[in-house]
């Protein structure tokens, strides 16, 4: 069943794709939508929607469109000063507020415009990579205990650890919520992940994932126990775990419900 949790969740995953963010701030219910869920009750459903604007504020020709999107800087500022909310959602308010506010930094000479391919890159990927940076990473014991952890996670592919910097790249269903991740490391009571992006510097930065109580998150359960690997593993595999098996189904549904969801929720 969708509902604002779930749709801005996939929103969120689709924009940690570089060449989707672009074409999701040029949809015309994408922006608005999420401008609505800064005002939303549930905290979980806020934590997605920063996360989700963080990585769409990360390509720079979207600035200009989301600063003046209707009610998005007046949202932003309402949720920076507003009580109750955990750090973590104050600290992302704050800073996808400094990042729609700095100075325009004019695009590189050598940036190409490709034609939006929004909705064909989210039903054609079937996997992605995900890094992360896992706090307590540092004896075999504990590298032991991630790989229980993610092993025990529906949707996950393969991955490889990069002990010396406490990093973990890991190869994982495309609708995975990458939260579902940081959940399950944080399960183990001794370890915390969050996630490695790099800015349009080439800066990396660490994106904070919100943790759920009960480790594995509920949608996850539908998620197929073993997933192909589609792809030629990335160079180093000294330590990289896969488990292969049938076909996932390659079914366009979510987008169709989503496009419904929004619609009824935001245009009444």
């Amino acid at each position: 069943m969708m509902d604002a949790l779930s749709v801005v969740s996939q929103l969120r995953d689709l924009a940690s794709e570089p060449q989707n963010r672009e074409a999701i701030v040029q949809d015309q219910g994408c922006l608005p939508g999420l401008v609505l869920f800064l005002d939303h009750q549930d905290t979980q459903v806020l934590f997605a929607t920063l996360q989700t604007l963080r990585y769409l504020a990360e390509w720079p020709l979207n600035i200009p469109t989301m600063k003046n999107e209707l009610g998005m800087m007046v949202s932003l500022e309402t949720l920076m000063d507003r009580a109750g909310l955990s750090d973590d959602i104050t600290v992302l308010s704050r800073e996808v507020y400094s990042i729609l506010n700095a100075p325009p930094r004019p695009p590189s000479p050598d940036r190409r415009r490709n034609k939006p391919q929004f909705f064909l890159n989210s039903s054609r990927g079937k996997n992605k990579s995900v890094t992360l940076h896992i706090q307590g990473l540092d004896t075999t014991d504990q590298r032991g205990l991630c790989e229980d952890a993610l092993l025990r996670v529906k949707g996950v592919i393969s991955f490889t650890f990069q002990m010396a910097s406490k990093r973990c790249t890991v190869r994982i269903r495309s609708d995975l919520p990458t939260e579902t991740l940081a959940s399950a490391i944080a399960a183990t009571k001794v370890l915390s992940a969050q996630q490695v992006l790099r800015n349009e510097a080439g800066e990396e930065i660490l994106l904070p994932l919100r943790v759920s109580g009960g480790g594995v998150r509920e949608e996850n359960q539908m998620i197929p126990d073993y997933l192909p690997e589609e792809e030629s593993p990335e160079a180093n595999r000294a330590h990289a775990v896969s488990r292969t098996a049938a076909k996932e189904d390659a079914s366009g549904s979510w987008l169709n419900s989503a496009a419904s969801f929004l619609t009824k929720t935001f245009y009444w």
